[in-house]
């Protein structure tokens, strides 16, 4: 009768011990639920629009030279890499590269390099450090030349230098004047969004999260379970454990 009674004791407080355990967990998961679901709430949408621009006769010429300009600093500057490389010296960083710019300007046959934004033409050499960049890490192949007439593009990082006019439906950039563009939707305000440091912490705060999971329990149970109907019956836990 005593043994019996003892064994129900040990029983009784194994299971309080077991429920009592199955609701840390489950608070704890509701808790890093709730902190993970802050991160989201907190997050912007980035969303882009592409407008067609409408460059009268010039604009269009210029728009090709300074795609060209671009392109050529960056074969350039890809040119004097391989050299450096095949002479066993080290990786020349954006910095160095672009010290090379305002040489290249001065001298007689690079000249037309002023007519350039000198913005565009710095960003062809960023563009190249991140194409190094994604080699050594062996996400891409080695850098290549770019061909003339293949994806000729350049970009105006500052947003600053550029204008906006909605009414007449133009935008002012660099070295290019007003050009008109189809104004397809209204261009909404700029949305500032940090998508690769909130990515960042989420992989940080699940990384904690688990590891002070893991750190606190000897006993981790990973389950789908039924928030709703776990929280509706959190009374009759308290009624079995007392």
């Amino acid at each position: 009768m005593i043994s019996s009674t003892i064994e129900g004791i040990l029983e009784a407080r194994s299971m309080r011990a077991f429920l009592s355990l199955e609701t840390r967990i489950y608070y704890e998961f509701r808790h890093v639920k709730q902190e993970f679901q802050s991160i989201f709430n907190t997050m912007q949408r980035l969303q882009a629009f592409k407008y067609e621009l409408k460059p009268s006769g010039e604009q269009q010429r210029n728009l090709c030279r300074y795609a060209g300009s671009c392109r050529f600093v960056y074969n350039k500057a890809l040119a004097l890499q391989q050299a450096n490389h095949a002479a066993g010296e080290k990786f020349i960083n954006y910095v160095a590269m672009a010290a090379w710019l305002p040489v290249w300007k001065r001298e007689q046959d690079f000249a037309w390099l002023k007519d350039a934004p000198s913005q565009a033409l710095q960003h062809a050499l960023k563009d190249l450090e991140k194409a190094y960049k994604n080699f050594f890490a062996k996400r891409t192949d080695c850098p290549r030349f770019k061909r003339k007439n293949s994806s000729d593009s350049f970009r105006y990082p500052d947003p600053k230098q550029i204008k906006l006019d909605q009414r007449n439906n133009r935008v002012f950039l660099p070295k290019l004047g007003w050009i008109c563009y189809r104004n397809s939707r209204e261009v909404l305000g700029e949305l500032q969004t940090q998508q690769a440091k909130l990515a960042n912490a989420r992989r940080n705060f699940l990384h904690k999260a688990t590891t002070r999971i893991s750190q606190n329990h000897a006993l981790v149970f990973v389950e789908d379970l039924q928030v709703r109907n776990m929280s509706k019956s959190a009374a009759g836990i308290g009624d079995l454990c007392a």
